[in-house]
Protein backbone atom coordinates (compact mmCIF):
# COMPACT_ATOMS: atom_id res chain seq x y z
CA UNK A 1 0.00 0.00 0.00
CA UNK A 2 1.15 3.54 -0.83
CA UNK A 3 2.34 5.74 1.14
CA UNK A 4 -0.38 8.35 -0.17
CA UNK A 5 -3.18 5.92 0.08
CA UNK A 6 -1.97 5.34 3.55
CA UNK A 7 -2.47 8.91 5.06
CA UNK A 8 -5.04 9.50 2.76
CA UNK A 9 -7.92 11.56 5.59
CA UNK A 10 -11.47 10.54 4.44
CA UNK A 11 -14.01 13.26 6.28
CA UNK A 12 -17.19 12.20 4.00
CA UNK A 13 -18.61 10.66 1.07
CA UNK A 14 -16.92 12.17 -1.54
CA UNK A 15 -13.54 11.39 -0.11
CA UNK A 16 -14.30 7.71 0.96
CA UNK A 17 -15.35 7.46 -3.33
CA UNK A 18 -11.91 8.81 -4.12
CA UNK A 19 -10.62 6.77 -1.48
CA UNK A 20 -11.82 3.51 -2.78
CA UNK A 21 -10.70 4.89 -6.25
CA UNK A 22 -7.32 5.03 -5.00
CA UNK A 23 -7.24 1.94 -3.54
CA UNK A 24 -8.50 0.36 -6.44
CA UNK A 25 -5.61 1.11 -8.15
CA UNK A 26 -3.19 0.52 -5.54
CA UNK A 27 -4.43 -2.98 -5.62
CA UNK A 28 -3.63 -2.93 -9.57
CA UNK A 29 -0.32 -0.98 -9.56
CA UNK A 30 0.77 -3.49 -6.10
CA UNK A 31 -0.69 -6.39 -5.74
CA UNK A 32 2.04 -8.00 -4.03
CA UNK A 33 1.74 -5.68 -1.09
CA UNK A 34 -2.06 -7.09 -0.12
CA UNK A 35 -1.87 -9.67 2.23
CA UNK A 36 -5.49 -10.64 0.83
CA UNK A 37 -5.35 -10.47 -2.96
CA UNK A 38 -8.34 -12.71 -3.60
CA UNK A 39 -12.09 -11.79 -2.79
CA UNK A 40 -12.52 -14.52 -0.49
CA UNK A 41 -9.57 -13.97 1.87
CA UNK A 42 -10.26 -9.99 1.84
CA UNK A 43 -13.83 -10.47 2.97
CA UNK A 44 -12.37 -12.68 5.75
CA UNK A 45 -10.61 -10.45 6.94
CA UNK A 46 -12.38 -7.55 6.35
CA UNK A 47 -15.15 -9.36 8.90
CA UNK A 48 -12.10 -10.13 11.26
CA UNK A 49 -10.53 -6.56 11.05
CA UNK A 50 -14.01 -4.96 11.85
CA UNK A 51 -14.10 -7.02 14.52
CA UNK A 52 -10.68 -5.78 16.09
CA UNK A 53 -10.03 -2.49 15.13
CA UNK A 54 -11.13 -1.03 18.35
CA UNK A 55 -8.31 -2.71 19.49
CA UNK A 56 -6.35 -0.90 16.44
CA UNK A 57 -7.72 2.84 17.70
CA UNK A 58 -6.97 2.47 21.28
CA UNK A 59 -3.84 0.65 20.85
CA UNK A 60 -2.42 3.57 18.58
CA UNK A 61 -4.51 6.36 20.74
CA UNK A 62 -6.78 7.35 18.30
CA UNK A 63 -10.24 8.94 19.98
CA UNK A 64 -12.51 6.92 17.70
CA UNK A 65 -15.32 5.02 19.00
CA UNK A 66 -15.75 2.40 16.35
CA UNK A 67 -19.08 1.49 17.20
CA UNK A 68 -20.18 4.98 15.96
CA UNK A 69 -18.26 4.30 12.43
CA UNK A 70 -17.85 7.83 10.16
CA UNK A 71 -16.41 7.37 7.22
CA UNK A 72 -12.72 7.59 7.97
CA UNK A 73 -13.71 4.49 10.21
CA UNK A 74 -14.91 2.44 6.73
CA UNK A 75 -11.71 3.71 5.61
CA UNK A 76 -9.79 2.18 8.10
CA UNK A 77 -11.48 -1.41 8.21
CA UNK A 78 -10.84 -1.88 4.06
CA UNK A 79 -6.88 -0.78 4.25
CA UNK A 80 -6.78 -3.05 7.23
CA UNK A 81 -8.30 -5.90 5.46
CA UNK A 82 -5.64 -5.72 2.87
CA UNK A 83 -2.86 -6.87 4.80
CA UNK A 84 -5.17 -8.28 7.86
CA UNK A 85 -4.03 -12.24 8.82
Amino acid sequence: MTDHLSNFKVTDRQTFIEFIDLMRQDFIDNPESWENNNLNDFLQAFGSYAEDIQGYYDNNKIDINADKPNWQTFADILKGATIYE
